[in-house]
């Protein structure tokens, strides 16, 4: 059996792998796990690895990361699955594949290909609902959306939250999630962009307040709102293309192309250059002169507010 785990979403991917592993060695003991890299292990040890009978175990699998960085290996895949021992099973980790290459064929067209791409917001909340389950637990989709709301696409932090959640108490609640996690600031970042392209002068001061009061300096927002403007740039400019393409192109999650496709929609690209423009001169004001911080930040999101 010749697996792949490939894709840009790690926290699967590992998952898969503890998984695949864990199941190998409840069968076959521990012995039989063998573990190379292709950036560091030489093309003959690799093929020695494939080719000979396990020891002390009556089946081995070689858990191999970046074969694809071996030259040898990459060229020679093909021929190397036909004559790999029948007594061991091989799993190729490459996050990174360019399709247009045979290597690339060759694993999908003859190993068992499982691709983990990252997840939107919807798809995020599904997965904590489900996982919730697994663990003993229960979360339902509202409040699984509020979470990632809340804390973030990151769903490695997202996990690490659920099973601090899990054990308080097993059956989550907005009371609860609201007592034990932390809002994320970019998270917060988006909301006062979002208020202020509203034209809720307002609402966007409150959230700022609650930015500085949890000590989050002008300096961090700054960069946080610069970060945002650059994701409403690669949206504005992508013309009609969708969330999934353009996150793919620019490099982006998917969850954050979504959510700043309803701001982008608001915003003209001559206002877009505008504020980006004057986002750069009051970023090097922060940095060249003695400017009351507070003071010139706020009066930047009221400039948003009369854009809108």
């Amino acid at each position: 059996m010749v697996t792949t785990l490939t894709g840009s979403n790690y926290f699967l991917l590992k998952a898969e792998l503890e998984r695949l592993v864990a199941g190998f060695v409840k069968e076959s003991g521990e012995f039989g796990v063998e573990r190379l890299d292709g950036e560091e292990a030489e093309y003959s040890r690799i093929t020695e690895s494939l080719q000979s009978l396990p020891f002390l175990a009556s089946k081995k699998v070689v858990v191999l990361k970046n074969g694809g960085a071996n030259k040898q290996f990459a060229e020679n895949i093909e021929q190397l699955l036909g004559s790999m021992s029948e007594s061991t099973d091989l799993i190729i980790i490459e996050p990174k594949l360019d399709k247009r290459l045979s290597y690339y064929k060759t694993l999908k067209k003859k190993t068992d290909f499982k691709e983990f791409h990252e997840l939107d917001g919807p798809g995020l909340a599904n997965w904590l609902s489900g996982a919730a389950k697994e663990r003993g637990g229960e979360l339902k989709p509202a409040d699984a959306r509020y979470l990632v709301e809340r804390v973030g696409a990151n769903q490695q932090l997202l996990s690490n939250e659920l099973e601090k959640l899990l054990q308080y108490q097993p059956e989550i609640t907005r009371e609860t999630i609201d007592l034990l996690t932390e809002a994320a600031p970019q998270s917060t970042i988006f909301e006062l962009l979002d208020a202020a392209f509203a034209g809720n002068a307002k609402r966007a001061m409150a959230l700022y307040a609650e930015q500085r009061a949890l000590k989050i300096e002008p300096q961090q927002i700054m960069a946080m709102i610069a970060w945002q403007l650059h994701v409403l740039a690669v949206i504005k400019t992508a013309g009609q293309r969708g969330a999934d393409e353009i996150a793919k192109d620019a490099k982006l999650n998917p969850y954050v192309v979504r959510k700043s496709q309803n701001i982008a929609r608001k915003l003209t690209l001559p206002d877009l250059k505008k504020l980006v423009h004057n986002a750069l001169e009051l970023d090097v004001r922060l940095k060249s002169e003695s400017i009351d911080a507070d003071e010139a930040l706020q009066h930047y999101l009221l400039t948003l507010s009369e854009i809108s």
